[in-house]
């Protein structure tokens, strides 16, 4: 059985109960009700035989009758008695129906006292009886029939029946509603969450209302797809900035060891020289090949920023920028600053901009790099874009998931422990483009 079908036939039932449990109340009630006009005729009857008396009659056949009972009583359908202590019966002369004599009867008998409520069927009529003391040693019936009760009675039942089953059929189909309505919201999560298993689709949502718990429950779901869709990004972009991180050093270092491998022969200290940029290249892909794992281990430790002196990094991302290009000129502009940031980060995002400046640059064109008041601003003179193409363009755009970052004065890059370094261009065809670092 479905979770759905076990709420529907919970409600149901709990509805059906209720109804069942009311309506069997509001039977005894109305039973209750309908008897009690004949209970109290039946005590009106006692009191005016035990206030009028009864007469002891003897027939011509030797048998004793009461008398002072009227006749017509009897034949209203009502019936008298007397109980002697030893459980025999006196009856009115024209009444020809005896009443069934109780054990508490010729208690009430016995005792002269007490009286007692009871049903009785005599003759297959459904007599209502009343037994009340009546002299010493005697004890007085009068009974009268519940036919029109039991008539009335019967009916009402039939309607409770009917109306119970109605209630019955209409709590099912609430208790379905209700398990649809309330169960809606996590349909959708099951749908979603399958679509999700089918298409890998990360930036499925479920719409949220309410703050109830099963809205709760949607909101604690979009919050994990997001960021299962961040961490999804995020493996993209390591393997974007792997790729852009290791394209320039692979490339420099491809030369260098193909200019030491070929044949032709090199003065000792170009030779030199070539082998410590290989050294030097190797050194540093080795590094950022560990940092990148660790990033994609997530086991990277938090490094802690501190104060930098920016020109100086710049200085030596500059250095090996003009080691990387050698066709291109590089100029600087440096002028002492102090931000608060990771060197190795710092020195990495700059060498970004060099690099993408570089590479629109042409062959002798020339990059210059300025530091001033903590901003960092790379300019080359490349060819530009057509107007009619866009009028501002990104060059790149480096984002790692790394912790820790670079603060200049006036903005501060840590954020939510991830740190992002986006550089910039904004040109036109009429003038140089240039990319900031702040």
């Amino acid at each position: 059985m479905t979770f759905r079908a076990r709420i529907a036939v919970a409600a149901a039932a709990a509805v059906a109960l209720t109804i069942v449990v009311a309506s069997v109340i509001l039977f005894f009630v109305v039973r209750s009700q309908l008897r009690a006009p004949i209970d109290d005729s039946l005590r009106a009857r006692a009191a005016d035989v035990q206030s009028r008396g009864l007469t002891p009659i003897q027939s011509p056949d030797g048998k004793t009758y009461l008398g002072g009972i009227r006749p017509a009583f009897g034949e209203a359908g009502g019936y008298v008695q007397l109980v002697k202590a030893d459980g025999g019966t006196l009856l009115p002369l024209l009444q020809n129906v005896q009443l069934p004599v109780s054990d508490d009867a010729v208690a009430i008998a016995r005792s002269n006292g007490g009286a007692s409520w009871s049903d009785a069927h005599v003759g297959g009529v459904h007599m209502r009886v009343l037994t009340v003391s009546f002299a010493s040693g005697y004890a007085l019936e009068v009974a009268r029939p519940l036919t029109e009760v039991d008539k009335s009675l019967r009916r009402i039942g039939l309607f409770l029946i009917l109306i119970a089953g109605a209630g019955v059929a209409g709590a099912a189909a609430l208790g379905l509603f209700v398990s649809r309505t309330a169960l809606a919201p996590v349909k959708r999560l099951t749908d979603t969450a399958e679509k999700v298993t089918a298409t890998g689709d990360l930036s499925q949502r479920i719409e949220v209302s309410g703050r109830d718990e099963l809205s709760r429950l949607a909101t604690s779901f979009n919050s994990m797809l997001a960021a299962l869709e961040e961490s999804t990004r995020a493996q993209r972009q390591l393997v974007a900035d792997a790729s852009h991180e290791l394209r320039t050093p692979l490339t420099s270092l491809r030369t260098n060891i193909e200019v030491l491998a070929s044949d032709r022969a090199l003065p000792v200290e170009e030779r030199r020289k070539l082998l410590s940029d290989v050294v030097e290249q190797l050194g540093e892909m080795t590094t950022l090949i560990a940092e990148l794992i660790e990033l994609a281990r997530a086991e990277q430790q938090t490094i802690e920023p501190e104060d930098v002196r920016l020109d100086l990094v710049a200085e030596a991302a500059l250095e090996r920028a003009r080691r990387n290009r050698p066709g291109v000129l590089f100029t600087a502009e440096l002028e002492e600053s102090v931000v608060h940031g990771v060197p190795s980060t710092i020195e990495r995002a700059i060498g970004n901009l060099l690099d993408n400046a570089a590479k629109w640059s042409q062959e002798g064109g020339e990059v210059h790099l300025r530091v001033r008041d903590g901003q960092v601003t790379v300019r080359d003179h490349g060819p530009g874009i057509d107007e009619a193409t866009s009028p501002t363009s990104s060059i790149a755009s480096t984002e790692h998931g790394r912790r820790g970052g670079c603060r200049a004065p006036g903005s501060d890059w840590r954020s939510s422990g991830r740190w992002r370094m986006r550089t910039a261009a904004r040109w036109s065809p009429s003038e140089p483009r240039a990319a900031g670092l702040a």
